[in-house]
């Protein structure tokens, strides 16, 4: 072998050599490195310990009644859950979130930890008081008459739903009387745009919304209102009979009302009385509900 084809090979071995020192040293960092990260992983002082869940009950407690601060309870009671899942203390906690964020008037996350419990936990003495919680979320948002009523029709079913499911417990009473404020609220609504309608001159239009609150809210306080409005949308448009139906009706159930002033004037003025007609739908509409009417 000359000199040259010596140097070649030689070259050849050495280049082999160090490819496999490096190769070597890579296997030997890695098997390093994995070993760095399993004695982390299991090492103690790396890996925070659970909290006590009784611990970070009470500590959420304590901020959310003695503090006020129920953002900051929240947090506490979703670490219970987070970390001691499935236990007694993450039930509990899980309740104690959604009335910390009702405190918070965070309604939206109130009604989803409220949903929450109620799935998870049906059959618990403390249902109830979660459905209730969902429900007065929704009840305290209930925009003015003015805007959409979506959100008070959302408050509706929810509280009945706690009257329906829950009618011995101690959150129905205070549910029906939300619910009458929810039926106002709505009534109200249909009020207001039958108003506008009556400013328009549509008087159609005036008598169907008038006739929702007739037909559906008779218990609310803005009835007296419909059967006034009423009394004038069928003078407007020479429907005397229904006038004198709608009229009559309001001073038998509403007799010191100013509303019934109002009507019994406007047919007066028309040359006639408060009659009822007994075939009329106003008149079937309060006898549905049991309310009494009368012929004048």
């Amino acid at each position: 072998m000359n000199d040259r084809a010596f140097s070649d090979a030689a070259g050849v071995k050495a280049g082999r050599r160090r490819r496999f020192i490096r190769g070597f040293a890579l296997v030997l960092l890695a098997a390093s490195l994995g070993a760095c990260t399993e004695l982390n992983l299991f090492h103690k002082e790396d890996v925070a310990p659970d909290e006590p869940a009784d611990r970070l009950y009470n500590e959420g407690l304590y901020l959310l009644n003695v503090k006020k601060d129920p953002k900051g309870a929240v947090k506490k009671f979703e670490e219970v859950d987070r970390q001691h899942p499935y236990s007694d203390w993450a039930r509990k906690s899980l309740l104690m979130a959604a009335y910390a964020n009702y405190q918070a008037q965070s309604y939206d996350d109130c009604i989803i930890a409220a949903k929450r419990y109620v799935a998870l936990h049906p059959g618990s003495p403390d249902a109830a008081y979660a459905q209730y919680l969902m429900a007065a979320s929704y009840f305290d948002q209930i925009p003015d008459v003015t805007r959409d009523q979506v959100g008070t029709e959302k408050a509706l079913a929810a509280l009945d739903e706690v009257i329906r499911k829950y009618p011995t417990s101690e959150y129905a009473q205070s549910a029906k009387e939300k619910v009458q404020v929810a039926r106002d609220q709505l009534a109200g609504k249909e009020i207001a745009v039958g108003r506008y309608y009556l400013e328009k001159k549509d008087f159609t239009g005036a008598i169907n919304r008038f006739k929702i609150v007739v037909t559906k809210y008779q218990t609310t306080r803005e009835v007296e209102e419909a059967l006034e409005r009423l009394t004038e949308a069928y003078m407007a448009l020479g429907i005397t009979g229904e006038a004198q139906t709608a009229a009559a009706v309001l001073g038998h159930n509403f007799p010191d009302s100013p509303w019934y002033k109002h009507a019994y004037a406007l047919v007066k003025s028309g040359g006639l009385e408060p009659r009822e007609d007994k075939g009329s739908w106003i008149s079937r509409a309060f006898k549905d509900i049991g309310l009494g009417s009368v012929s004048l």
